[in-house]
């Protein structure tokens, strides 16, 4: 049996884990090579906040991921089949990681919040487009 999640060491574990796999990912891949190679060494950090705060509710993040999707969908266009991906990738690596009451809020709260992210990035670029 898997433990469940339960402190800042385990969703550091989920999130690199995650982004080992997702840096070599046909498609969300690019976008997570691009954080990389810009701002790799405050990005981690920032994504062990995120998570800890999403999971343990301790209210250690401060940072906007919608501007930081929107940027990167200026980069490269973002899609659905991006957010899709991604989010098979991080359910997958709760489940070979983690189970329990807090795993499984996780995934619900993942996908809850890739839903969210992918709705405003295509209806940015929706009004970007009627714009022009």
């Amino acid at each position: 049996m898997k433990k469940d999640i339960k402190d800042r060491k385990d969703i550091e574990l989920l999130v690199n884990v995650f982004y080992e796999k997702a840096i070599t990912d046909k498609q969300p891949g690019f976008v997570f090579r691009k954080i990389a190679r810009e701002n790799w060494s405050n990005h981690l950090p920032a994504m062990y906040d995120f998570w800890e705060n999403i999971i343990l509710f301790t209210g250690n993040y401060a940072g906007n991921t919608m501007n930081l999707h929107k940027y990167l969908n200026q980069i490269t266009p973002l899609n659905k089949t991006h957010f899709d991906q991604w989010n098979i990738l991080f359910i997958d690596t709760v489940d070979e990681l983690f189970e329990g009451e807090k795993a499984n809020l996780t995934k619900q709260r993942a996908i809850n919040i890739s839903g969210i992210i992918k709705d405003n990035i295509l209806k940015y670029r929706s009004e970007i487009n009627n714009i022009y």
